[in-house]
C-alpha cells in the first residue's frame, strides 16, 4: 500500500501494531488476507509522522485499493504473478524451504 518507506518499516508498524485488519489488532507482518479485508491504521497511529506524510500515489498495485482521506485500504484479489513488481526469485525461496 506504500505506507512505508520500506517492507522493514512495514513490518514495524503491524509488529507495533498500528496497522487493523477487519477491525481487529494486527500483529503478524505474515498476517494472510483474504479478499475484501479492510486494512486501516488505528486511530491512535493517524498522526504518527511516517504515516502523515507517505505519498501512497509512489506504489500503486491493481489488487489494493487505498483512501488516504481515512487511512484504510481494501484487498481486492490476490495478484497474479506478473502483476508483481519486485524481482522475486521463487526457485531460491523453493530451495530453502526444501532442506
Amino acid at each position: 500500500m506504500g505506507l512505508a518507506p520500506t517492507r522493514r518499516a512495514a513490518r514495524q508498524l503491524v509488529n507495533h501494531k498500528h496497522v487493523e485488519v477487519n477491525g481487529t489488532i494486527s500483529g503478524t507482518p505474515s498476517h494472510s488476507l483474504r479478499p475484501g479485508d479492510v486494512i486501516t491504521i488505528r486511530d491512535k497511529s493517524k498522526d504518527m509522522v511516517i504515516l502523515r506524510d507517505v505519498n501512497p500515489d509512489t506504489r500503486k498495485y491493481p489488487w489494493l485499493e487505498w483512501n488516504p482521506e481515512h487511512q484504510k485500504g481494501v484487498f481486492l484479489q490476490y495478484p497474479e504473478r506478473q502483476q508483481i513488481p519486485e524481482n522475486i526469485k521463487e526457485q531460491l525461496i523453493v530451495e530453502l524451504y526444501s532442506k
